[in-house]
């Protein structure tokens, strides 16, 4: 009875606008007072979360997001677009294509999805909208292309997960690659079939040998990234937190190439990575203490306990618990998602056999959908904001693409080693 109490002062806290951070520090400590008095209370508060900051990996997340800011201060994604439409061009709905293509690269550099639709939005859009591209089509292509920051490498997100999971997050970020390929892929089908279906006439064009590979020479400052930080976690040279320090680096010089380095310019970006930063520590040092509670009531043993008496297939249960996972993401942010429902679903995942990593990238997949489902769906309104169209417009023309997610996500439920097989076969699982 008093973890439901708990729990639902905790939602309470949160519908009132309450930033996650506090109202979980609120909620978990009315929570210990109520198990062991206030000594219980100022101990765990004086030693819990300054235990949870001191997490080296914890060094990732700001330096991801460095390399976020210094890519969208590059402005490579105009030239990863063009890139791309230099050899889609000329296919039924390539620029929504190329879009995907764009979306993809730009989130093997970036790793933030709402930096990722912003950008595309203000790259793409226009692009897209003056060949003749239905609205929908267009905005719903840049929303669903932003979410690929979230799970090809570098990926806050994804570190996000092994860090409250206590997984190996080298494996995530190489699990990740496969089906974020993939993800893409199923994008640009989608925006492909829309077109035809379509039936009104939408510009194409044609290019030439000679210019497309000429445009693969913007192509190599962003792959020679991508492989930096990539590159030396597959190669075991350097460890996740060393690699996304590398890709900082990496970035400054990018950016530096680009002849968009500026004091002015690096100051914002430091700001805003160190802003979103401490947010995100903040939240992971709050949750700690949430977290102890939860530890002390037993709950998790008790709902691990409860669903080994379930007569269902352990397929049933995983699906039960992706499916309130996409509920979720309709309704709070992703990080909130992870943060609040990992350290509960986790072990219950293990008990039934599963595998985290696998686990863990199902979760990016229905994050993803999180990004783009109503009424939160913060890429839609990211989109809505750059280009002046209606988030119900932009959420009407998401709804295939969400359809189309769905159905990736099952492959990804079915055939594990879609997941699973580079990094078993770097022998990272």
């Amino acid at each position: 009875m008093l973890t439901i109490s708990i729990i639902a002062l905790l939602l309470v806290l949160m519908l009132c606008g309450i930033p996650l951070a506090f109202a979980l520090v609120t909620a978990g400590s009315v929570g210990l007072y109520m198990i062991g008095g206030s000594n219980m209370v100022l101990g765990i508060l004086k030693n819990t979360p300054l235990s949870a900051a001191g997490v080296y990996e914890l060094l990732t997340i700001p330096m991801f997001m460095l390399m976020a800011e210094l890519v969208i201060m590059s402005g490579v994604a105009v030239s990863l677009f063009r890139a791309a439409t230099v050899w889609v061009g000329r296919v039924p709905g390539g620029l929504g294509v190329a879009t995907a293509m764009a979306g993809a690269a730009f989130g093997a550099i970036s790793g933030s999805s709402t930096a990722a639709a912003a950008t595309l939005s203000a790259t793409t859009l226009p692009s897209m909208l003056k060949a003749g591209y239905p609205p929908r089509i267009a905005t719903g292509a840049v929303a669903i292309s932003g979410t690929l920051a979230m799970l090809i490498p570098p990926s806050v997100v994804i570190v996000l997960y092994g860090l409250i999971a206590d997984q190996s997050i080298g494996a995530l970020l190489i699990a990740g690659i496969i089906p974020g390929i993939l993800v893409a892929i199923t994008i640009a089908a989608t925006v492909v079939l829309l077109v035809l279906m379509h039936g009104n006439k939408i510009e194409t064009r044609s290019y030439t040998l000679r210019e497309k590979i000429a445009s693969l020479k913007v192509v190599g400052p962003m792959l020679a990234l991508f492989m930096l930080v990539t590159g030396v976690i597959y190669l075991g040279v350097a460890t996740p937190t060393e690699a996304a320090s590398l890709g900082a680096f990496g970035a400054l010089l990018l950016t530096w190439h680009e002849g968009r380095l500026s004091w002015a310019g690096l100051k914002l970006a430091l700001t805003r990575s160190a802003n979103t930063s401490c947010m995100i520590m903040l939240i992971m040092m709050t949750a700690s203490v949430f977290g102890y509670f939860f530890t002390l009531t037993g709950v998790t043993q008790d709902l691990v306990a409860w669903v080994s008496t379930l007569e269902i297939s352990r397929w049933t249960v995983l699906v039960l618990i992706l499916a309130i996972y996409i509920v979720l993401g309709c309704f709070l942010d992703q990080i909130s998602v992870l943060i609040l429902t990992v350290p509960i679903s986790l072990p219950v995942v293990l008990a039934l056999g599963f595998d985290p990593i696998w686990f863990g990238i199902l979760v990016i997949v229905t994050a993803e959908l999180g990004m783009v489902t109503p009424p939160v769906g913060m890429n839609a309104f990211v989109v809505a904001r750059y280009s002046g169209f209606s988030s119900e417009e932009v959420f009407i023309g998401l709804w295939p693409h969400i359809i189309a997610h769905i159905l990736i996500l099952a492959v990804f439920v079915a055939w594990p080693q879609v997941i699973l097989w580079l990094p078993t076969s770097m022998k990272m699982t």
